[in-house]
């Protein structure tokens, strides 16, 4: 029998979709491609997820401070 997927089986799959999205642009940017290079033995082995995470992190703390 088929298994019909709950509300939030589909919202988490748009989620995932809006956030790979969104990984895709930032990871393009030439402010992001501007931080990667200033820390380019800080983020040797980290996964580009990580990275863009760290870059929003980062760069939200800064504009609140």
């Amino acid at each position: 029998m088929a298994q019909i997927p709950a509300s939030s089986d589909r919202q988490f799959s748009a989620d995932t979709k809006i956030w790979y999205s969104l990984k895709c642009a930032i990871s393009t940017s030439s402010g992001f491609q501007r931080w990667q290079l200033e820390r380019d033995t800080q983020l040797q082995g980290i996964r580009l997820e990580q990275q863009v995470q760290r870059y929003l992190r980062e760069t939200l703390e800064t504009l609140a401070y």
